[in-house]
């Protein structure tokens, strides 16, 4: 088997991997192409330019400059240079841990508190509503409910910040709000 041959293997590889991370990515709510040039990324010992990117992964200049954006905003990336040349490079982050922190913070934690509030403005709602209604049993009803909902939002924002914060966490509480498996 030649160099040549290795070298193809070793691409091939590399492009699998880019693949399925690519797939998970786009699974967790982000663009599949996204995931793809990380890994590569990731598994490059050195750094990258755009246009070996768009080579290595078959996609437009202007395709991987608005990946590189959306990686660079996430901090999935950043941005380097070598000496003597004049265009960037780019590389991973390494920390995945580091990543996740950041995904739980920004997005999965702002979602958690935007219900939260919801439901404690429908709450609220349906408080009001039941004052002088003829209907209480129904809206008290809806509102016990609601109020289940909010309390696991109020347990799922605690384990969250906690888990951005690099805290341990003790999911037990979702069954303790939830009333646990009836099974």
């Amino acid at each position: 088997m030649t160099s040549n041959d290795h070298e193809a293997r070793a691409r091939q590889a590399e492009l699998e991997v880019a693949d399925t991370i690519g797939r998970l990515m786009h699974f967790w709510g982000f663009k599949r192409r996204m995931g793809r040039m990380w890994a590569l990324l990731y598994l490059s010992p050195e750094p990258l330019g755009a246009a070996e990117l768009a080579e290595r992964l078959k996609m437009s200049t202007g395709s991987v400059s608005m990946t590189i954006a959306d990686l660079l905003k996430w901090g999935a990336v950043k941005r380097t240079w070598r000496p003597g040349e004049r265009r960037d490079f780019y590389e991973s982050e390494t920390s995945i841990w580091k990543l996740l922190r950041r995904v739980l913070r920004e997005r999965e934690l702002m979602l958690v508190r935007e219900t939260r509030e919801t439901l404690e403005l429908a709450e609220d709602a349906l408080v009001r509503a039941s004052n002088g209604s003829r209907d209480t049993k129904h809206l008290e009803f809806k509102r016990a409910r609601i109020a289940t909902l909010r309390k696991l939002a109020k347990v799922g924002e605690g384990l969250l910040t906690s888990l951005g914060a690099g805290r341990s966490v003790n999911p037990s509480k979702i069954r303790e709000v939830t009333g646990g498996d009836s099974r």
